[in-house]
């Protein structure tokens, strides 16, 4: 059977802005980014995003670990993120991916969040995210 998977991740997203001018703002390259938005009409807005990522885990899953190696990367930038998300009027968010295995023998997630995650969610104004599956059979 599958394993548990997991990452975490911190995303910027908004309407009509250039996740490269958030790049260039921030001075962190991103895991991924979509620039539709940038390129959308007003009438009819698109949603872009600029966004860091962990690796996925497999098997022993802990969020809490996850979280903070997100926020390590972004906390010596945090009134850097907080002025962006003012100016490109964003929206931020620490996000957990997760798929969970249907196995009753495979040990559980670990989820939470320490104190500065949560620190550092409150400075930036960040909410969170959790999204999680289960896993199909093999």
């Amino acid at each position: 059977m599958a394993s548990n998977k997991g990452r975490a991740y911190f995303a910027l997203l908004g309407y009509h802005f250039n996740p490269d001018d958030i790049t260039r703002l921030l001075g962190i390259e991103p895991t991924t980014v979509n620039a539709a938005g940038a390129y959308s009409e007003l009438d009819k807005p698109v949603i872009s995003s600029w966004e860091l990522s962990t690796e996925t885990a497999v098997g022993a899953v802990d969020v809490f670990a996850l979280a903070d190696i997100i926020v390590k990367q972004l906390d010596p930038i945090k009134e850097k993120i907080v002025g962006v998300c003012k100016s490109h009027n964003l929206s931020p968010r620490l996000g957990v991916v997760l798929t969970l295995s249907i196995d009753k023998d495979e040990s559980r997630p670990e989820v939470g969040f320490g104190a500065r995650t949560i620190r550092f969610l409150a400075d930036t104004g960040s909410f969170i995210d959790v999204e999680y599956k289960l896993s199909e059979r093999v």
